[in-house]
């Protein structure tokens, strides 16, 4: 599958031929405006929290960093000591059980350090479904594959969400379906073959975790002083909205770890800069690299122009931007749960414009689907099309005033307060206008923005919000048609963490979606997903804006900065500095 990979001014192989090699040492130093979303392996669910955990945490499984789009979207083994095959007995011969042997050497760095085990694994497993606001934000992946996953998270739900509740629910249950065999041996068995499952096991969530993760809340405030590392780095420091430090963990060797080669020793994130002032210090060579910011759009002609060698454009395969309808908002009587409303507003954006917000058309495609090119099921098709792709605010009109709403609507627009955000909000706003319906921008924060608002059923139920601009990047590449649809559109998981924002909820879309991931082979399951995303658009449950090319800048002393899928970044963990810094 054509992926995101290797950027079109930036040879990774060249800059570190072109300037020697690799140097250990140094502060590696990125620099952006907003906070991760959560720290806690259990719920992170945003590109930059990603780029974070690719330094302190491990999983069984994972992706090397890589220029070549076919080894970085193919698994390897991570705290596992191989990929279970049927060949050498980790997949059972009916495929419903997966056996994972677990290195001996991967540590944590409690005090004294001990070795990460099976046991830490089913922990890990085992916190996904608590019942806090911090739950896992894709339990979909979870609950429909493992078996008795789902009977465990519907107990789990309700449980008081205190700590010795949570405590006391989690030492006393199983999950049938996860056992630990022995120290270094986990078992994982399985309701329906699942050919991504592996694709499951190697996303964040999957993290194992340290049995003092117990003593606090997932992901409050007293959980986010006390992370425990697995990975080259640890969490010294962090201040919310304001600043993370990460040091070297001392527990951690280059020899536990056949991924990650952690060449500097020390990483800062500074916060509470937008896109403009985060561009000036990296081009003047006092931070490093971008946080959670892309390059302001009024400088990549230039950039571009003079071919400026730490520019890097990459392409994302992402739908991002996109608007997402909340079909439970209680405003202007329940408006958005109608399907003729949803769809009169798909013809509203103009989404041209969206894309010059984000560098332009040699930047941005605009896109009339869910599905983004580079993904399993991708095949293109626009049920809204317009003009140009410009919009078409006569029809938007006419077909809202035949839903029953001839003067309009008022809807809010919750819009993230930094980087490009605020224009997008604003172009929307400009564009509905047109098609005769107000709105009125709420701002928030970046690392609000998901984890207080989006995630939280109740304040969607409240009518805190009708619409927004989120973006979304599959959880995998490669073998991905599960990681597009699965979280966003799968009503039956809405719940808090959720991704389903909007609480699309299908049983046309369902079927459709359970058939694909239980297709006998490949092609069946890329019709399938074809068939899914036509229901989606059907039911006008978002409005796709653009699929994107990143463009992505970095100081003259960073070298060998390979671009990774799923933090949107560069991967912090191969980095490397001149060695004057």
């Amino acid at each position: 599958m054509p992926g995101p990979s290797g950027g079109t001014s930036s040879d990774n192989a060249a800059n570190v031929n072109a300037a020697g090699q690799p140097v250990k040492g140094g502060t590696l130093k990125l620099i952006g405006s907003g906070d991760v979303d959560h720290l806690d392996t259990a719920s992170g669910y945003y590109t930059a929290t990603y780029t974070l955990e690719r330094a302190f945490t491990r999983q069984l499984f994972t992706y090397p960093a890589s220029t070549d789009p076919t080894k970085s979207t193919t698994i390897v083994a991570d705290l596992a000591t191989e990929i279970p095959t049927t060949a050498n007995q980790g997949i059972s011969a009916d495929g419903l059980t997966y056996t994972v042997h677990l290195r001996s050497d991967a540590m944590w760095d409690t005090s004294p350090a001990r070795p990460v085990t099976a046991q830490d694994e089913v922990l890990g497993m085992k916190r996904l479904c608590n019942p806090t606001p911090n739950a896992v934000g894709a339990p979909g992946y979870y609950e429909g594959v493992i078996a008795g996953f789902q009977q465990y998270c519907d107990a789990f739900a309700k449980v008081s969400p205190t700590i010795p509740a949570i405590k006391a629910f989690i030492q006393s249950h199983d999950i049938s379906g996860i056992k630990a065999v022995d120290a270094t041996t986990v078992q994982f068995t399985l309701v329906k073959k699942a050919n991504d499952f592996l694709n499951i096991l190697a996303m964040p969530f999957s993290s194992p975790a340290p049995a003092e993760y117990l003593n606090y809340l997932p992901d409050d405030a007293n959980f986010r002083s006390h992370t425990i590392s697995d990975g080259p780095y640890a969490i010294t420091s962090y201040t919310a909205n304001q600043s993370i430090k990460l040091d070297r963990n001392p527990a951690w060797t280059k020899a536990s770890d056949p991924v990650r080669d952690a060449y500097v020793d020390h990483i800062t994130i500074t916060e509470g800069q937008d896109e403009g002032p985060v561009q000036q210090q990296l081009q003047a060579g006092t931070a490093d690299m971008q946080w959670d910011t892309t390059v302001p759009t009024a400088s990549v002609p230039a950039l571009k122009a003079t071919k400026d060698p730490r520019l890097g454009v990459y392409p994302s395969g992402s739908t991002n931007p996109f608007l997402v309808f909340n079909e439970q908002s209680p405003n202007n009587q329940g408006a958005l749960g109608k399907v003729a409303v949803r769809q009169a507003l798909e013809y509203a954006i103009d989404k041209v414009a969206i894309g010059q917000i984000y560098g332009g058309p040699t930047l941005n495609t605009p896109l009339g689907q869910a599905i983004p090119p580079g993904s399993l099921g991708y095949e293109k098709f626009d049920p809204y099309a317009t003009p140009g792709s410009k919009g078409d605010p006569a029809k938007c009109k006419s077909m809202l005033a035949a839903a029953g709403y001839p003067n309009g609507l008022v809807l809010k627009d919750l819009a993230r307060n930094a980087g490009k955000h605020p224009a997008v909000a604003q172009s929307v706003q400009a564009d509905l206008k047109a098609c005769g319906v107000t709105t009125q921008i709420v701002p928030v924060s970046q690392g609000d923005y998901y984890g207080k608002y989006l995630n939280l059923p109740s304040a969607a139920k409240a009518g805190n919000w009708d619409i927004t601009e989120p973006g979304w990047v599959p959880d995998w590449f490669g073998n991905n048609g599960r990681a597009n649809l699965e979280p966003l559109f799968d009503g039956r998981n809405y719940g808090p963490g959720s991704t389903d924002w909007g609480d699309y909820d299908s049983p046309a879309f369902n079927a459709l979606l359970d058939q694909a991931m239980t297709a006998p082979d490949q092609a069946t399951a890329e019709s399938l997903w074809h068939q899914a995303d036509q229901q989606v658009m059907k039911d006008a449950a978002i409005v796709p804006f653009e699929t994107q090319n990143d463009a992505m800048y970095r100081s003259t002393r960073v070298h060998n900065a390979i671009f990774e899928l799923f933090s949107q970044n560069y991967d912090v963990t191969e980095v490397w500095l001149s060695p004057s810094s």
